[in-house]
């Protein structure tokens, strides 16, 4: 059990799963049954590489961790780790201070009589993400080691090479637990096309940072990623402009998005002028139907908070909403360039009670510089490479 690295995942079992799941349509029902019993199959005689995808909250993780419990019910060792804990026990080994060398755990993993790797796209993709993850399975497909694999993005979005291993016929068993799509209510529109493209998968490493600001930066997209997974209460992101709140929140929604599940994202200035508009007659919104849809948004991104003026009416409506949002526990996710202090001493204090209230919401400090002062320096560096980031 301790070899397992399964932790409080020991509570998901065979014997406390729907076998045909709890949600969706007869046809997702029917394809989580026929997943299930793969996976029961595979926990009796570990062959190959049994693949699990689809969206969160479908039960791709809870079929993962029952495998492992029934392997050690059995007396057989199974190691399951995420995808980012895994690149970031890597990362850590390389500490001289770690207490278990790189080359020792990497083998630990490579080598795994049964492995369960799980949120796969959850890592972030840089050059050396893609690399180590290159090595550890080129090495367990080519020796054919049992392998489970847990992915959050769909198989054939991910790189050619990647997709070659997880698909090859004669090696993996490839099973989608559902196939929901998003909500048409919520979506990105035209003026989003930037935030559409932020996601997890892409948000870079800065290896120009202290030790101390990438591990704040590190965190953070922890946050904003178990956030994504199960988005409950309020998540204030803070932090100076191009410091990367913008990205992790769009991020979210994205993930949100290909996991079926509706959210919305909104500039705060902009959705007040959108909210002002609408008492023209010629508006085509009427101010009730677009404030009412901000204001009940299953999961709701207030981005650029604190960018607004400051007129009564502001304050009124933010506070309409706000006061809404939080009586009612929606979840939401805020960015700001105010620090804590700006918070509580130049915000409505009707309002900056609930941004700082611990009982609901989680305020962060993002330490990470503007991005836009790497990209200036790349360019000194290398002018004929250039670099673009990937922060908002």
């Amino acid at each position: 059990m301790q070899y397992s690295n399964l932790g409080s995942l020991t509570r998901f079992t065979f014997d406390n799963m729907e076998p045909r799941g709890t949600r969706g349509s007869k046809r997702n029902q029917e394809q989580f049954g026929r997943a299930c019993e793969a996976a029961k199959k595979f926990a009796a005689e570990p062959e190959g590489w049994l693949v699990l995808g689809g969206s969160s909250g479908s039960g791709k993780t809870h079929l993962a961790a029952a495998i492992v419990n029934e392997r050690i019910g059995n007396g057989q060792p199974a190691f399951y780790i995420t995808t980012p804990d895994l690149l970031d026990h890597l990362r850590a080994s390389f500490n001289p201070d770690s207490e278990v060398p790189y080359d020792e755990f990497f083998d630990r993993v490579r080598n795994a009589p049964l492995l369960v790797l799980d949120d796969l796209g959850a890592q972030a993709g840089t050059p050396w993400a893609k690399e180590k993850l290159d090595q550890l399975l080129t090495s367990r497909f080519n020796s054919e080691l049992p392998t489970v694999i847990v992915t959050i993005t769909p198989v054939e979005q991910l790189d050619d090479r990647l997709r070659t291993r997880l698909t090859d016929p004669g090696l993996c068993q490839v099973y989608m637990l559902d196939e929901e799509q998003p909500t048409s209510e919520y979506g990105w529109g035209p003026e989003f096309e930037l935030q559409k493209n932020m996601t997890f998968i892409n948000f870079k490493r800065r290896n120009n940072l202290s030790l101390e600001l990438q591990d704040n930066l590190d965190e953070a997209y922890r946050i904003a990623f178990d956030f994504a997974k199960n988005p409950e209460g309020w998540l204030v992101f803070m932090g100076e402009t191009g410091c990367g709140k913008t990205h992790l929140a769009a991020a979210i929604v994205n993930y949100r998005y290909e996991a079926g599940k509706p959210a919305l994202f909104v500039v705060v200035p902009e959705f007040l002028d959108h909210l002002r508009s609408t008492f023209s007659p010629e508006s085509k919104v009427s101010y009730d139907q677009l404030f009412e849809s901000v204001k009940k948004a299953p999961l709701l991104v207030l981005d650029d908070f604190g960018e607004q003026s400051a007129t009564p009416w502001v304050r009124e409506k933010l506070y309409q909403l706000l006061n809404y949002r939080y009586n009612g526990r929606l979840p939401t996710v805020i960015t700001t360039r105010l620090d804590f202090d700006q918070i509580l001493g130049e915000v409505d204090p009707a309002i900056s009670s609930r941004l700082v209230d611990q009982n609901t919401s989680t305020p962060f400090n993002i330490m990470a510089p503007d991005f836009r002062g790497d990209r200036r320096a790349d360019k000194k560096r290398a002018p004929s490479r250039g670099k673009s980031g990937r922060y908002r």
